[in-house]
C-alpha cells in the first residue's frame, strides 16, 4: 500500500524541515509549500491526504487557502498551525472544515498524534463512502426497511391484502416492527383517507381498556363526568390497530368478538348499539395458539383474528438487512436538525452484523441513536457501541461455555507487551525514538501503545 501523502506548508523553512523529518520517520510521503498559492497549486496537482498549514501564509492567507483546498479536494484533511490558539481565525478555520488546529510552539509528539487522528478520520470517511455505495441498493423509501427473503415475503403479503377488509394478525417478537406493518396495511388500503387509531392492550388495566375501546356515557361509573366516544367509534371509516392483543382479558375478548361478528359496539352505561365501519388489525408477541390451549385466550376469537397472518421475522434471521437499517437510523437520528447523517466505520458495522439482537430492530435503533450522540454526529466506531470484543469471551462450543482461558491469554499477552515497552523505555532513558528502534516498530505505534498502557510519564525522572 502506498504511503499517505502530507503537504507541509509554512513560510519558515526550518519548521518545514523539522516536520518533514518527523513525518518521514513515521512512514509518510511529505511535500512542501512555502506560500498559500503554492498550497492551492499542489493540492490541485497531487490531491494529498492531509495538509498541515500555517494560518499566516504569504500571497494567500491560510483561511483563504483552506477554503480553496476544501473546494478543490473535499476529502483532503487540513491541520491548521497558529501561534494564537484562541484567535478568531483558528475558530473560523474549524468552522470551514479544518480537522484541528495546532498551537505554536508545538510538541513533536502532539503533532504526530494529531496527524494520526486526522489520517484515521480520512480512512474512516473513505470506508463509509464505500459502505454507502454498497448499501444504496438496499435503501427503501418506506419506513419498513430490509430486502432479505423473509422481508420480501412480508411485502408480498402486505401487497396482496392491503386493499381487502379482512382482519389481519401480525405476529413476531417485541421490537420487530409490527406497528409499521399495521401502518403499511392502512396507508396502502382503500381506507387510507380515514383514521388509523392505535391502542396498546397492555398499557391500560382491564377497566380502563374497556372504556378506552368502547367509550362511556356520562355517569356510567365514578369519574365519568361526560359522554366519551371510544376508539372503535373514532376509527370509523378507517383502521383500528390493537397492539399486544394477547394481554386482553377474557371479558374484553368477549366484547371484541361481538365487534368482529356484528361490527357494532355499545358504550359503557348504554344499551344502544352503534354501527362502526372499521378494519381490525391486531398484533402480538405471544403464541396465541398456546394461550388458547391454556384457556387464556378465546379460541373463537383467535380464529376470527387469524384470517390473514403476517409474521415479522426477528432481526437475527435477517442480518443482511442490518446495513440498510443502520443507514436508515443514521438519517433518522441526526445529531442536530441541520447536521448531515453520521458515518459508521467498517469495524463498527461488522460488530452490528455479528450481534444477535435479542431486542430486534428496536434495540438496533436505540444502539444507533446512542452511538450518534456519543460520536457527536461524526464517525461511529466500535468505541461508541455498547458491546465489543469482550462479548466473544464466553462463546459456546459443544453446548458448554468456554472458560476464561481466552480472556486470561489476552491479559497475559498484553502484560508481556507492556513489560517489553517499559524495558525499552528504561534502556533508552525515555527517548521514545530510540525505544521504538529497539523494539523494531514505528514511533507512531509506540506512541499509541504508551497511551494504551498509561505509560506517558514512564520512566520517572531520576530512574
Amino acid at each position: 500500500m502506498a504511503p499517505k501523502t502530507i503537504l507541509v506548508a509554512d513560510d519558515d523553512p526550518s519548521i518545514r524541515s523539522l516536520l518533514k523529518e518527523l513525518l518521514s520517520d513515521e512512514g509518510f510521503s511529505v511535500l512542501e509549500a512555502s506560500t498559500g498559492a503554492e498550497v492551492v497549486e499542489k493540492v490541485q496537482e497531487t490531491g494529498p491526504d492531509l495538509v498541515i498549514m500555517d494560518i499566516r501564509m504569504p500571497e494567500v492567507n491560510g483561511i483563504d487557502a483552506l477554503q480553496k483546498v476544501k473546494s478543490i479536494s473535499p476529502r483532503t484533511g487540513v491541520l491548521i498551525m497558529t501561534a494564537f490558539g484562541s484567535s478568531s481565525n483558528a475558530i473560523k478555520a474549524m468552522d470551514l472544515g479544518a480537522f484541528n488546529y495546532i498551537t505554536k510552539p508545538f510538541e513533536l509528539e502532539k503533532i504526530a498524534h494529531d496527524v494520526k487522528l486526522a489520517i484515521q478520520h480520512q480512512d474512516l470517511t473513505a470506508q463509509n463512502e464505500v459502505l454507502q455505495r454498497e448499501m444504496s441498493s438496499l435503501l427503501q423509501t418506506d419506513r419498513i426497511v430490509g430486502n432479505s427473503p423473509p422481508m420480501q415475503e412480508v411485502y408480498k403479503t402486505i401487497g396482496k391484502v392491503a386493499k381487502a377488509d379482512a382482519t389481519v394478525l401480525i405476529t413476531g417478537e417485541s421490537g420487530t416492527g409490527k406497528e409499521l406493518v399495521a401502518e403499511a396495511l392502512h396507508y396502502n388500503s382503500n381506507r387510507r383517507s380515514g383514521p388509523l387509531v392505535k391502542v396498546s392492550c397492555a398499557a391500560l388495566p382491564e377497566t380502563l381498556l374497556e372504556a378506552e375501546l368502547f367509550g362511556h356515557e356520562k355517569g356510567s361509573f365514578t369519574g365519568a363526568m361526560a359522554q366519551r366516544r371510544g376508539r372503535f367509534e373514532m376509527a370509523d371509516k378507517g383502521t383500528i390497530f390493537l397492539d399486544e392483543i394477547g394481554e386482553m382479558s377474557l371479558a374484553t375478548q368477549t366484547k371484541l368478538l361481538r365487534v368482529l361478528q356484528e361490527r357494532t359496539i355499545e358504550r359503557i352505561g348504554s344499551n344502544l348499539a352503534i354501527k362502526v365501519d372499521i378494519r381490525i388489525v391486531c398484533a402480538t408477541n405471544k403464541d396465541l395458539q398456546k394461550l388458547v390451549e391454556q384457556h387464556k385466550f378465546r379460541d373463537d376469537l383467535f380464529y376470527r383474528l387469524n384470517v390473514i397472518n403476517v409474521h415479522m421475522p426477528p432481526l437475527r434471521e435477517r442480518k443482511e438487512d442490518v446495513p440498510a437499517l443502520v443507514e436508515h437510523f443514521l438519517a433518522k437520528h441526526r445529531y442536530s436538525a441541520t447536521a448531515q447523517p453520521a458515518a459508521i466505520s467498517e469495524d463498527a458495522l461488522r460488530r452490528l452484523m455479528e450481534y444477535d439482537w435479542p431486542g430486534n430492530v428496536r434495540e438496533l435503533e436505540n444502539v444507533v441513536e446512542r452511538a450518534v450522540v456519543l460520536s457527536r454526529g461524526q464517525i461511529i466506531t466500535s468505541r461508541e457501541l455498547p458491546f465489543g470484543e469482550h462479548d466473544s469471551d464466553h462463546e459456546e462450543e459443544g453446548g458448554e461455555e468456554v472458560s476464561g482461558d481466552r480472556s486470561f491469554f489476552k491479559k497475559s499477552v498484553a502484560q508481556f507487551e507492556k513489560d517489553l515497552i517499559m524495558k525499552a523505555l528504561r534502556d533508552a532513558t525515555g527517548n521514545r525514538s530510540k525505544a521504538a528502534e529497539m523494539l523494531g516498530i514505528y514511533r507512531r505505534l509506540l506512541y499509541a501503545k504508551i497511551k494504551e498502557y498509561g505509560l506517558e510519564g514512564y520512566p520517572p525522572k531520576g530512574h
